[in-house]
């Protein structure tokens, strides 16, 4: 690619052409290349690389482009603004590439979310900024005057560090009447100047000439260069110096010691004593092969004397001159080969780096692009870029000298929530040399862990009568998420058991999953009942689990005993009937109780807490029956009255009491005097006599019916109790004839048989017991006088358990216990 400059002064120059090259890899986006002359001014614009790369600026600031450079110095800026390249630093083409060409250098453009590399090339075009120079400021030579015609003198070439058309094209001989100048272009691209002798020389005319050397570029404008050359004439010295090898070859190791013998070269000359004497020397070294080389000037042996590196100069060629002490001289080349050696260790250098990536990344996503480099040649020079096994990640080769660190397989937080990756770059040198670089990885967690209770059902026990806000329990359940992920909240489904809502019940924290009772629990209403928790993390989308929380309400000692008989009228006063025949451990009454409570809170003990006379009876501690505990005589009053009280077994107890009247007595009249004293008794007396006999007509009349129609008694029963089942009346419990007491609480177990008769006028009424074997009870109404009795024997109870009789008349009951 030609270039032509208008003005070297000038201090911003234009880049002439830009080749763009983009292609596809798998982490290479595309590569750009440019050119740019040397000696730029800073800030002059090198590139437009947003458009010629197809971004767009907003492309290049969302992903932070920047420039990554392998060495410390970078000449070039990105400015993400323009979307522009621009020089930053002012670049010399002859420190960076010396008599290289092409001249260039390169670096990336990285780009992150996602991670795109581009390589731009930058392409440095030389200027005539040098002007040519020789090593040294004068020549001396020493020549016979008898050197023929055509003898030739080697000269010191010029040195420009400019390229092409701007590196030396002429030299040029001033003021020489003797001497001409030729010029040798040799096949390596190198010149070779010696000064030919044109016209003898006598040293009795002139005994010294004095030349100018001149070394012309081609360049715009025009730089030259020039050194003297000082000819001192000798006597005659006929022979001159010939090299044994025009060429010498030789290699020597990079990195070898200093005092290296590389080879040895030789001349011969004919003639003797000091003019047979060669001398050998390298007057044409230049730049870094002075501190590199030197040579005996006896024996032509060729040390190594500086450090030789294989990866700044892979060859050298020394230019022998041997010469004579009459000034004859030779030339012959040495060429030295430098063998490369594996001394440069490989380099990795971390393009773009993502400390963070997501637990659900796929395999295959990039974490990191790194560049290896090893300036050593051919396999000293070859690296291959590997990562630890016990990670699951993977390196691939990208683009020559980049490779990428990529997901293997899935990632899972919880398991593993940061690597370490070790990137390893080796070469195949011998031995191999290598070198690593630490990377830590962290993984990013994501909303994949549904949060679990401790347990999936939850049994917890609650005493009733618990204060509203009762702390009940505390749920606890894990997320093994981190962060907003791992937050949980707690709630109860609100359903409903048998008709009541949950939340009328209980209700639970959302933030610590405490469950507080709303009311005050009822063992006697609710036993137990049991709903679901469902806790939920605060992911995206949340992720749910349930558990199962079963309550069971505790019972306590909230409910006193209820008693069930005798039972308590406000009107009517009921009395047991004990005959003075009666004997020890007759059995008067039973006390009947329950309570609601449950266990042992409803365990009940019965006491006799007062009576009229304590010798007379007692009462069962665990089955409430009142006996006679001596023989009844005739001085017992015949109106008792005992106070029994029942307790049941909580802490602390509670206790009902029951007023139980008992009549010692062998009938009613003479009950009647101790118990009526109502304002009407005189009324009453006037017609006892008449109600007797009435019930004594109604008795035996409903006799001999019953033994007439007794299956219409049994279907009757029947209809009756029916109709009892729907009315929704009070249920007085009945205990059949001849139950046994087997749980040890007892019972009634004698038979308890009655029949109620009633008349028009209960002041007629009388009432007649049964034979031995039956229970009397007698029930007396404040606004009654009358009587009524009834007499069955314990034969026809047998044969009718089923069989009652009743007649209907008035009001007034008369009968046994009421159960």
């Amino acid at each position: 690619m030609d270039y032509m400059w208008i003005n070297a002064g000038r201090g911003r120059w234009q880049a002439l052409r830009v080749v763009l090259c983009l292609f596809q890899l798998s982490a290479v986006t595309g590569q750009a290349r440019y050119s740019v002359p040397e000696e730029q001014a800073e800030g002059s614009f090198v590139g437009n690389i947003a458009r010629d790369l197809g971004l767009d600026v907003a492309r290049l600031i969302s992903g932070k482009a920047r420039i990554i450079t392998k060495g410390s110095r970078q000449y070039v800026d990105l400015n993400r603004d323009k979307g522009t390249l621009v020089i930053k630093e002012r670049i010399d083409r002859e420190e960076l590439c010396r008599k290289t060409t092409p001249c260039s250098f390169s670096f990336e453009v990285i780009l992150e979310n996602p991670i795109q590399l581009y390589r731009v090339t930058v392409e440095v075009v030389d200027i005539n900024d040098n002007s040519p120079s020789f090593p040294k400021d004068q020549i001396r030579l020493s020549i016979a005057e008898n050197a023929a015609s055509g003898t030739r003198f080697s000269l010191l070439n010029g040195n420009d560090p400019d390229v092409g058309l701007n590196e030396i094209k002429k030299y040029t001989l001033k003021r020489s009447d003797h001497f001409i100048l030729e010029v040798q272009r040799q096949n390596d691209g190198g010149t070779f100047i010696e000064m030919v002798l044109q016209n003898p020389l006598d040293r009795e005319k002139e005994d010294s000439h004095t030349l100018v050397l001149i070394a012309s570029d081609g360049g715009e404008p025009r730089r030259s260069g020039t050194v003297r050359i000082h000819v001192t004439v000798l006597d005659a010295n006929d022979n001159a110096p010939v090299c044994i090898q025009p060429v010498y070859k030789a290699d020597v190791k990079e990195n070898c010691p200093d005092g290296t013998v590389i080879t040895t070269v030789g001349a011969n000359d004919a003639d003797e004593g000091q003019y047979g004497e060669v001398l050998y020397s390298l007057p044409h070294l230049t730049g870094d092969s002075r501190q590199l080389f030197e040579i005996n000037p006896k024996s032509g042996e060729i040390k190594v004397v500086g450090k030789l590196d294989f990866e700044k100069s892979k060859s050298y060629q020394l230019k022998v001159q041997a010469s004579d002490i009459g000034g004859f001289t030779d030339t012959c080349k040495v060429i030295i080969q430098v063998i490369d050696e594996n001394d440069n260790v490989p380099t990795i250098q971390l393009m773009s780096l993502s400390n963070s990536i997501s637990e659900d990344s796929p395999p295959g996503t990039t974490i990191a692009v790194v560049n290896v480099d090893d300036e050593d040649s051919d396999r000293n020079g070859v690296v291959t870029c590997s990562i630890n096994d016990d990670v699951p990640f993977k390196i691939e080769s990208s683009l020559t000298g980049y490779y990428t660190v990529v997901t293997d397989n899935l990632l899972d937080r919880e398991s593993i929530s940061d690597y370490n990756i070790t990137i390893t770059v080796s070469d195949q040198g011998s031995p191999p040399l290598s070198s690593s670089k630490n990377i830590t990885v962290k993984v990013s967690d994501v909303n994949d862990c549904p949060p679990k209770f401790d347990q999936s059902e939850y049994s917890v026990t609650v005493p009733e009568n618990n204060s509203p806000g009762y702390s009940v329990f505390t749920l606890r359940a894990s997320d093994a998420d981190s962060g907003q992920n791992a937050r949980v909240s707690y709630f109860a489904q609100d359903t409903e058991l048998s008709g009541v809502a949950v939340s009328s019940l209980v209700s639970v924290n959302s933030d610590n999953g405490v469950i507080h009772a709303v009311r005050s629990f009822d063992y006697e209403q609710i036993k137990w009942f049991e709903f679901n928790v469902t806790v939920r993390d605060a992911g995206s989308p949340p992720l749910t689990s349930v558990a199962t929380v079963k309550i069971l309400i505790q019972d306590q000692n909230d409910n006193p005993p209820q008693v069930l008989y005798p039972v308590q009228t406000g009107g009517s006063l009921v009395a047991e009937m004990v005959p003075r025949s009666a004997d020890v451990g007759y059995l008067v009454s039973k006390v009947v109780a329950v309570d609601v409570d449950s266990g042992q809170n409803a365990w009940l003990s019965y006491k006799l807490q007062k009576a009229t006379d304590r010798a007379l009876f007692e009462v069962g501690l665990q089955n409430g029956e009142i006996r006679t505990i001596r023989q009844v005589s005739d001085k017992d009053a015949v109106k008792q009255r005992l106070a029994v009280i029942v307790e049941d077994n909580g802490q602390p107890s509670r206790s009902a009491t029951v007023i139980v009247n008992v009549a010692v007595a062998d009938s009613f009249p003479e009950v009647l005097s101790e118990f009526t004293d109502f304002p009407h008794d005189k009324e009453y007396n006037d017609n006892l006599t008449f109600y007797l006999v009435l019930a004594l007509a109604v008795v035996s009349f409903l006799f001999i019916t019953c033994l007439v129609v007794i299956i219409s008694v049994k279907i009757y029963r029947w209809r009756q109790s029916r109709i009892l089942y729907h009315s929704g009346l009070p249920v007085i419990p009945y205990y059949p004839p001849r139950y046994s007491d087997t749980l040890g609480t007892g019972t009634l177990p004698h038979v308890y048989n009655y029949e109620v008769c009633r008349t028009t006028d209960s002041r007629k009424s009388d009432c007649k017991f049964g034979t031995a074997g039956s229970q009397n009870v007698l029930i007396m109404d404040p606004s009654s006088t009358g009587t009524m009795q009834r007499m069955q024997s314990e034969k026809n109870i047998l044969d009718e358990p089923d069989s009652p009789l009743e007649c209907t008349a008035d009001s007034r009951i008369f009968g046994r216990h009421f159960l």
